[in-house]
């Protein structure tokens, strides 16, 4: 499940903007399809975005424009697209990761093998001082020994945890069993939540528990014009080396 919506106040209308001749809602819809895991589902929240999705031949589900969040967008659109509950773990993978590597879904599957994990997670290392003091780079305190999957214990835009280590770039692509994700909608936002304006902690408060896949480092995500135009050429680049 990709949420969309045309509603973001520092890129307006980023699902729908041209990158290599393609919106980049399209770009992501093809790189959730190269994982080969499962359906993938575009939860829209306007019909322009459903056109986009609808010509270049994948599904898109209306959803309410006014949905609190992208894992709100997500459930809705599953309850429509599956009443039957065939699919008992369902992936929030973000719309503006128009470079996403399809392999890491795989990844992020992983940790659910584990049954005593509720929701699975993405982290990559942290590489410069500057990438772990900038706030909108979260955080995500785990403790990884002989295996790449490890509890995800606490998130925030700080720099966590202390003490000499490696730190790690939480990366908001989600793995939920179907009964987690239905009890974290229905729950109202948390204080942590509240506080460092982060949904994951609502989560945590619940008593659900995140496991978190670490790869080898962050997608890179659209969110400004500069951002729109560092895809624009690194995928026109990748599209002219292709064979």
């Amino acid at each position: 499940m990709i949420p969309a919506r045309l509603g973001s106040t520092r890129l307006p209308g980023k699902p729908l903007a041209d990158i290599a001749g393609l919106p980049m809602i399209v770009h992501v819809l093809r790189r959730a399809q190269a994982a080969a895991i499962g359906p993938v589902v575009i939860a829209c929240a306007e019909p322009a975005i459903a056109d986009a999705v609808q010509q270049a031949g994948g599904t898109a589900i209306m959803t309410e424009p006014d949905l609190p969040s992208g894992s709100d967008r997500i459930a809705a659109a599953l309850a429509s697209f599956d009443p039957a509950r065939t699919h008992d773990i369902v992936i929030n993978l973000q719309g503006d990761l128009p470079g996403f590597d399809p392999a890491t879904l795989h990844d992020l599957l992983a940790v659910l093998e584990n049954p005593g994990f509720d929701i699975a997670t993405l982290v990559a290392p942290i590489t410069s001082p500057d990438e772990a003091a900038a706030d909108q780079v979260v955080k995500a305190a785990c403790g990884f020994e002989s295996s790449d999957i490890a509890p995800a214990l606490y998130f925030s835009r700080h720099i966590i945890p202390s003490g000499a280590g490696p730190l790690w770039h939480h990366i908001g692509v989600y793995a939920y069993r179907r009964a987690a994700l239905e009890r974290f909608v229905a729950a109202p936002p948390s204080p942590l939540e509240r506080r460092e304006k982060l949904e994951q902690l609502r989560a945590l408060e619940l008593g659900l528990r995140i496991g978190a896949a670490r790869i080898t480092h962050a997608p890179f995500g659209v969110d400004t014009p500069d951002d729109l135009a560092r895809a624009r050429r690194e995928l026109a680049a990748k599209d002219l080396n292709q064979p």
